[in-house]
């Protein structure tokens, strides 16, 4: 059940820390803020703003609250297999993964799939793309990235197999993100705007500014959903060419780093979701929790107070440099026995450590109200890009 911390923020998290809420205090103070601002279960300080913040704005958005990747978000997708229908041996499945998605910092596909060049060819984004730039986003279209970005095949508590995958809108969202963040700053300093953090800097409605944000970011939530879709599909066709068997029958793909208008209580607003998932009455939702922990698939229960939302994931409770501070890769080895991963690579990604983050179980509970789950999974195999 929530907190009211104060009358502009309210929180879900059970653990959180006072460098979290003193960053999201400055963010419920803006004059653009409608209500209150919503901290979930998994907040935590970010860049730009409070990852795990729903932040309810009035005419105006806030770019670096949206974040530099833009739409990134969960696809889950369900197939006709159970447990018994996996090999013992799951080490050959994770190899062809890692061969028809490409996962790493600014990696890309050596050339432009059809799917990219199609789909390229009849979204553009407002902001006129370099021939270098477009080539780039065609070759990541389709590809992982780094950090906490995951394909995972899961078994839910029906033994059911699943196909789960976290990634967002690549090289291409954070460049234009970067640009119109960075345009708003300017703009902020030009009108000397009063602004506690200079991320804190936003576009007002009617603006050309405005304008070319709202184009370009809904471009990259599109940009990054079709990007899921691409990966999980490839990913599919390995699982069922592996196995010799079966087909998909059900997929929930989802953003969690986006803006969009809503109308809560007669008010039209924007709601920004900075790792925050809408959790609408009957909205399904994928909230994962870290690399060696269960991920959960919900139903949304369209809580008024949440600006109906819930968490993305667990959220951290070490930075990355802490956590390469705090343990090594045989702690990861530990932390993931059991599942087939990247195992030759646990010192690169110690930072990704299930102990990193907060109790995934906790975050769920902590957030009973907000949403229901359907589906419980666990991880199988695991694979990520460094």
């Amino acid at each position: 059940m929530p907190t009211a911390i104060n009358d502009k923020l309210v929180s879900w998290a059970s653990d959180l820390d006072s460098g979290t809420v003193r960053q999201a205090e400055k963010t419920a103070r803006l004059p653009i803020v409608e209500g209150h601002v919503a901290l979930m279960p998994d907040a935590h300080v970010g860049l730009g703003a409070t990852v795990g913040s729903v932040i309810p704005t009035r005419g105006a958005v806030i770019p670096a609250a949206v974040g530099v990747d833009i739409g990134c978000g969960m696809v889950a997708a369900e197939l006709d297999l159970c447990a018994a229908d996996l090999p013992d041996d799951l080490g050959p499945l994770l190899g062809r993964i890692a061969d028809v998605v490409p996962a790493g910092v600014g990696k890309g596909h050596d050339d432009v799939s059809r799917a990219a060049d199609k789909w390229l060819s009849a979204h553009r984004p407002a902001t006129e793309l370099s021939t270098a730039r477009s080539v780039k986003a065609a070759k990541q279209f389709g590809t992982l990235g780094s950090g906490n970005h995951f394909v995972e095949v899961c078994l839910d508590e029906r033994d059911r197999v699943w196909v789960v995958l976290h990634s967002g809108s690549r090289g291409i969202g954070n460049q234009l993100a970067q640009a119109h963040i960075s345009t708003a700053k300017r703009l902020a300093k030009d009108l000397q705007l009063r602004l506690e953090d200079p991320d804190l800097a936003y576009f007002v409605e009617g603006t050309p500014e405005f304008e070319a944000y709202l184009a370009d970011m809904l471009w990259a939530q599109d940009y990054a959903r079709a990007n899921r879709d691409q990966m999980v599909e490839r990913a599919l066709r390995e699982v069922v060419a592996f196995v010799g068997a079966g087909r998909e029958t059900a997929r929930i793909n989802c953003h969690h780093n986006f803006t969009q208008r809503e109308v809560h209580d007669g008010v039209e607003l924007w709601i920004t979701r900075k790792g925050a998932i809408a959790a609408g009455v009957d909205d399904l939702g994928v909230i994962p929790g870290s690399m060696g922990t269960g991920t959960f698939i919900v139903r949304g229960k369209g809580s008024a107070a949440s600006w109906r939302s819930c968490s993305h994931g667990a959220g951290r409770r070490h930075s990355r440099s802490q956590a390469k501070k705090l343990f090594s890769g045989e702690d990861l080895a530990a932390q993931m026995a059991g599942k087939v991963w990247l195992a030759d690579r646990a010192d690169a990604l110690v930072d990704e450590i299930p102990s990193a983050y907060k109790d995934i179980d906790q975050v769920m509970a902590d957030q009973a109200d907000l949403v229901e789950v359907q589906h419980t999974l666990h991880q199988v195999l695991n694979y990520k890009g460094t």
